[in-house]
């Protein structure tokens, strides 16, 4: 991969960790990555890791000295701390540095009226930590193509891209984003299922998990729709196509609808918030 410009990171927690470890597991140099965390524990445990850490609970200007000579300064506070952490950093930011935030519901707007810079936001999913991330990409009204393909550079290295306008971004947030908690959710209740047809716990899992992970390795693979797939595993008249029929029943293009249509809701809150 190309050589990416020094990377900030603010807030380095779940979702900004894990972009920077499918990085660092990518190629970029850890050296090259300054991180800021709450507590001492955290940076310490980056630093242990070849990252330069500082933690606010041993230096309160710890987010103005990570920003500091970095091109590309990567949010990723919570939604409700974004603005405040920009307004506190944006002195300290270089002119060129790109804004990538990946924080819910905070629009790029907002963000531009607190700091000066180019502003990407990108709405990435956890997968990142093994590199299979689906990453959405939006620029603010002061990143150009430039800026753009600097954000598309930074998480390509963890997964697909898929540039959007950023009133698309909260739909993608809702299937991509929070995608990965759906398949945990069901395989949680596969496992469940399982368990109640008198499977061991171990036993209902595994059966769950890698029934999941290898028919969607097998989707990829073959590169055939998925309603194909299922065609050739449902014979008529069969134990499959009555299950599917029980499902089908459930309704579950509504259902999933629904809830993509209360996690956009939930960002649209976000952002007024």
């Amino acid at each position: 991969m190309t050589t990416l410009p020094p990377l900030a990171v603010l807030g380095a927690g779940s979702m900004a960790g894990a972009i920077v470890r499918g990085l660092i597991a990518a190629g970029v140099d850890p050296a090259s990555v300054a991180v800021s965390t709450r507590t001492a524990a955290s940076a310490g445990a980056w630093r242990a890791e070849g990252v330069r850490a500082l933690a606010l609970e041993d230096d309160p200007g710890a987010n103005t000295a990570v920003v500091a000579g970095a091109g590309i300064v990567l949010v990723g506070v919570k939604p409700a701390m974004v603005l405040d952490t920009l307004r506190e950093v944006a002195g300290s930011l270089d002119a060129d540095a790109v804004v990538v935030s990946v924080a819910a519901g905070i629009p790029t707007a907002a963000m531009e009226a607190v700091a000066p810079n180019p502003v990407v936001r990108a709405m990435p999913n956890t997968p990142a930590l093994v590199r299979r991330a689906v990453t959405g990409v939006a620029a603010g009204s002061r990143a150009g193509a430039t800026e753009l393909a600097l954000a598309r550079e930074l998480f390509t290295a963890v997964g697909a891209v898929v540039e959007l306008p950023e009133h698309r971004i909260d739909a993608l947030s809702a299937i991509s984003g929070s995608g990965p908690a759906t398949i945990y959710f069901l395989i949680e209740k596969l496992t469940e299922a399982a368990e109640g047809l008198g499977f061991a716990r171990a036993d209902a899992r595994l059966m769950a998990e890698q029934t999941l992970i290898g028919s969607a390795l097998l989707l990829e693979s073959t590169g055939e729709e998925p309603t194909e797939l299922r065609r050739r595993v449902t014979s008529p008249k069969g134990t499959t196509e009555r299950l599917i029929a029980v499902l089908d029943e459930a309704h579950l293009d509504e259902v999933f609808g629904r809830a993509a249509d209360a996690a956009i809701a939930r960002a649209k809150e976000l952002a007024v918030g």
